[in-house]
């Protein structure tokens, strides 16, 4: 994996973990409420639910990939989904709210294993999630052409950078309350929905430049 994959793995996983959504509020009360370790039982149970995502993207389209990875409509299919999830992302007004409006109806002990499946299904039922994964899939297979063991290092990459970020939520979710008011969080998740539909053009974009183009290596080489 070059230092540029690299960057970019760490940062996409970092951004993720600051999407705001019913898991996100979640994750911050249940740190508040119930403590630190109930708060990551929790985390890891989005983590797990994610990587099944990314599984079920990664198998669910393999041989359609193998057989288009040469394509540049991929790029317009995969800036085409992320673009949609963008725009789903800026005019959702539903999580314009404070974290105290969100309940938490937990037991008086702490019971990990189903924090654990809380977080798992709550991330789970996300269909919106398993788009995102599909989309970034499509495009960073073609970026990797399509080796399994590149792919894997990337999106572990993202995995672990975005618990990592989500640990150091659930530390200084005191201090992040405070911050978090309404206009805040919506101003967020509007900015998160923006850098997605960007990102999303910039693909489709792509998707219409011959893809012998898109690599300044080939250019070069035809220029000598």
């Amino acid at each position: 994996m070059t230092f540029y994959e690299l960057k970019e793995a760490i940062l996409i996983g970092f951004f993720l973990s600051f999407m705001i959504g019913p898991v996100f509020f979640t994750l911050i009360q249940t740190s508040i409420v119930k403590g630190a370790r109930a708060a990551l039982s929790f985390d890891l149970g989005v983590v797990l639910s994610d990587i099944v995502f990314i599984l079920i993207a990664y198998f669910g389209s393999k041989s359609i990939l193998e057989e288009i990875k040469d394509d540049s409509r991929l790029f317009f299919i995969g800036g085409s989904i992320l673009l949609v999830y963008g725009l789903i992302t800026y005019l959702d007004k539903s999580q314009k709210r404070t974290i105290q409006d969100e309940t938490l109806v937990l037991p008086e002990k702490t019971n990990y294993k189903k924090l654990f499946l809380k977080g798992f299904l709550l991330n789970f039922i996300n269909v919106g999630v398993l788009a995102f994964w599909l989309g970034m899939l499509v495009i960073v297979s073609s970026n990797l052409e399509m080796n399994p063991a590149k792919i894997f290092n990337y999106f572990a990459l993202i995995v672990v950078s975005y618990l990592i970020t989500d640990i150091g939520k659930i530390l200084l979710a005191k201090q992040l309350i405070k911050k978090l008011t309404p206009a805040v969080t919506f101003k967020i998740k509007r900015a998160m929905g923006i850098m997605l539909m960007v990102f999303g053009l910039v693909l489709i974009i792509k998707g219409f430049i011959p893809r012998e183009k898109l690599h300044f290596k080939t250019a070069i080489e035809k220029l000598e």
